[in-house]
């Protein structure tokens, strides 16, 4: 009995002090420098992004963010990774379109619910392109030789189950006809393989592909936007135009894991929110080819959700091979 008594205010002195440890440690956040785990190669839309993002940030935020690339199964390894970490503030995860595919392929057990939404920060269309000097003038010609000869045009993507697969299996699901679908380790070096020459053409963003275009190796024949966009791809026409309904795209955001103090994500929403809104952020984004597109916290969530609605209705109607 004596031991229990002197056991228990110790027990209850410990179980006490440890919210107050983490309201100090929230109070005084950040008190060190944050990662920031993006789920691709270096050089894709969405690391160009992420370090632009990191870049202007440091305006609003007391430590740096450090960039860290870890590519893998579609972006579930950088998410998943960032789900797992300690919910403190200092691992901060860029969530992707991917997030919201790849539970309905069995890829990952990782889902749009597994997060907080710090802000959405871009989103952009799908474009089909091709090497310059392709005889793939046309959308209409390339859909004419899928057609022909099914399985015999290579359509590279940036992995298995990436939004750019997807993309291609919807416009397959859409039109009737079928490609040979080429995955790689993110949309660079997909691109890259196009302009090798090692297939014949991709899906893909503006972002990823928008040096090559402006220095003639490649050639955009169509996009899945709703509307026509700006230079230099303004004389591309959409999906909608050739009378097909088909808009996709992908979006990129911020998120930490469930169970970070509110005082840390209040700080990651505001400087999110300030970051997005610099003008400096904003044209170095439209200058690598990314459509600035901010949502709030709170905004992410609802879209990310109807995002993962709406690709696991799409995805009962594909056959997509895992």
């Amino acid at each position: 009995m004596k031991l229990l008594r002197t056991a228990l205010p110790a027990l209850f002195a410990l179980v006490t002090a440890a919210p107050a440890a983490l309201a100090a440690g929230a109070a005084d956040y950040p008190s060190r420098p944050i990662e920031m785990v993006v789920p691709s190669t270096a050089g894709g839309g969405t690391d160009v992004m992420a370090r632009l993002f990191a870049e202007t940030a440091k305006k609003y935020i007391a430590q740096p963010i450090v960039v860290s690339n870890k590519p893998g199964a579609s972006g579930g390894i950088a998410m998943a990774e960032v789900q797992r970490a300690a919910p403190d503030g200092y691992k901060v995860g860029v969530l992707i379109s991917e997030l919201a595919i790849i539970p309905h392929l069995n890829m990952a057990k990782v889902t749009t619910a597994d997060f907080i939404p710090i802000a959405r920060l871009n989103g952009d269309p799908g474009l089909i392109a091709v090497k310059a000097d392709s005889p793939l003038q046309t959308i209409d010609d390339l859909l004419a030789q899928a057609r022909k000869q099914p399985g015999s045009l290579t359509m590279g993507n940036a992995g298995t189950g990436t939004i750019w697969h997807l993309a291609a299996a919807a416009v397959e699901e859409k039109t009737g006809v079928k490609f040979n679908h080429v995955p790689y380790q993110g949309a660079a070096p997909s691109v890259m393989a196009l302009v090798g020459g090692h297939v014949d053409a991709i899906t893909v963003s503006p972002a990823e592909i928008g040096s090559f275009v402006a220095a003639g190796k490649v050639r955009v024949l169509v996009s899945m936007a709703d509307h026509r966009l700006s230079a230099p791809y303004d004389k591309v026409p959409t999906f909608k135009e050739k009378g097909t309904d088909l808009v996709l795209g992908t979006w990129r955001g911020l998120g930490v894991p469930l169970g970070t103090p509110p005082e840390v994500v209040q700080v990651l929403r505001e400087a999110a929110r300030k970051t997005a809104e610099d003008p400096a952020f904003r044209d170095a984004l439209t200058r690598a080819n990314l459509q600035p597109a901010y949502m709030d916290g709170v905004q992410f969530q609802t879209f990310m959700n109807s995002q993962s609605d709406y690709f696991k209705k799409l995805l009962g109607g594909l056959h997509i091979q895992k």
